[in-house]
């Protein structure tokens, strides 16, 4: 990943789509992220949710909402329809969905974590989406680079002891 591209981070509900080549940044525990990449048109988005639905108060005539897996599902929507394309002519990959303590007898399928990691699989494959990986669970937290101009994916993924693991999760 070149040093000169425009660098974009992302907090917790944020959203972005560029196809200028850009790097975008997140921070991930149990949140999660989704990006979404055109082979073809070499552009991309990348979300970061905190919980897998919004609540059932929300106005429908409401803007969609990042900080939920169905907000960012709607924001990507949106930014693939104003490019001409469609959601099912990107390839997606999933991150984080950590879990960040350990506790005795803890039951990790019930961690908002692992809803998370859930929610956005279950929306893309409805959707029709290919998702080309999915690395999400575990203990600890993961930093994330997207690169909109290759769809490559850095990952760090640090579990609460300090071990790193770092991976790229570059295209098909």
């Amino acid at each position: 990943m070149g040093n000169g591209a425009n660098k974009i981070f992302l907090h917790p509900g944020d959203f972005a789509f560029a196809s200028d080549g850009s790097h975008l940044h997140t921070l991930l525990g149990s949140c999660v992220a989704i990006t979404l990449w055109h082979p073809g048109r070499r552009m991309g988005g990348m979300c970061h949710f905190t919980l897998p639905r919004a609540p059932r108060s929300r106005d429908r005539g409401e803007s969609p909402d990042g900080r939920y897996a169905d907000g960012a599902l709607a924001l990507f929507r949106r930014a693939t329809g104003e490019q001409g394309t469609a959601l099912t002519e990107y390839q997606a990959k999933i991150f984080g969905g950590g879990n960040m303590m350990r506790r005795a007898g803890e039951d990790l399928e019930d961690s908002i974590g692992t809803k998370n990691a859930g929610a956005a699989m279950e929306l893309l494959m409805r959707e029709g989406v290919e998702i080309l990986v999915a690395h999400v669970g575990e203990f600890g937290h993961r930093r994330i680079v997207f690169d909109t101009a290759t769809g490559e994916v850095w990952v760090r993924h640090q579990a609460p002891g300090g071990e790193r693991l770092t991976a790229l999760c570059g295209r098909a």
